[in-house]
């Protein structure tokens, strides 16, 4: 199952989240250590380039696209090598909104889209749709007879 999606900006301030199956009170737990994890490794890595974190049965991939960092968090069937089909989904969508790798504002600029993506993607904690074609045209919010 898909834990918890959550995107932050170079300061550490939340965007975006979305957690499936995370009771509310381990939520700020998982925020703070997604956050305190990003800034001790995002600083020195390349766009898109992943790392991986583990503890236990969880699993969490993350990857800086522009100013901001995506964590994605999984356990059971959902391990790094699911996560990271994952988070490059989410990357390549994010993309596709911004037309480049995102600076906070143009985020910001395009966050009901880029929440739309997100939506489109996960469903209830699994993985629905990896084909970005698909993603674009269902956040179009056109009737399903107009496609």
């Amino acid at each position: 199952m898909l834990l918890a999606v959550l995107i932050a900006n170079s300061e550490g301030n939340i965007l975006v989240e979305r957690f499936n199956g995370v009771p509310p009170e381990e939520r700020l737990h998982w925020r703070s250590f997604l956050v305190k994890l990003g800034a001790e490794n995002l600083r020195a890595i390349r766009n898109e380039e992943l790392l991986v974190a583990c503890h236990k049965s969880i699993h969490v991939v993350y990857s800086l696209l522009g100013d901001v960092g995506i964590f994605v968090v999984g356990r059971d069937e959902y391990d790094e090598l699911a996560l990271a089909e994952a988070i490059n989904v989410i990357i390549k969508a994010v993309k596709n909104v911004c037309g480049k790798p995102p600076t906070e504002r143009r985020f910001l600029d395009k966050y009901g889209r880029i929440c739309l993506c997100i939506d489109e993607i996960l469903w209830k904690g699994l993985l629905e749709n990896t084909e970005v074609d698909r993603i674009k045209r269902l956040i179009k919010l056109k009737a399903p007879s107009e496609f």
